[in-house]
């Protein structure tokens, strides 16, 4: 006897929100930046420290506005030192400039 199978089951997608553009987009193709509870905010390439986190796109610009514009320190309830700015626009520079 050969087993059936029941209907296929979809897999759920968590999506999050572009704090810089407000675009919802599947979880894994955003960047997150989390809050850690010692106050450090750190870029979180797994998703999975513990904190308060807040997504960005993959595009530069996003980077630079949510930076300009403080929407990245609104999102964290928090305020970024320069040493953390420092971190962030570095690796806002190693992304894709949207043309």
């Amino acid at each position: 006897m050969a087993k059936t199978q029941g209907p296929t089951r979809h897999k759920h997608i968590l999506t999050r929100t572009c704090v810089a553009c407000r675009t919802s987009l599947p979880k894994r193709e955003l960047v997150r930046i989390v809050r850690t509870p010692e106050g450090q905010i750190v870029i979180d390439p797994t998703g999975k420290k513990s904190g308060r986190g807040a997504y960005l796109c993959r595009r530069r610009n996003c980077w630079e506005q949510a930076l300009k514009n403080k929407n990245l320190e609104y999102a964290l309830r928090s305020t970024l030192n320069d040493a953390e700015r420092d971190e962030l626009i570095a690796f806002a520079g190693s992304l894709e400039q949207e043309v």
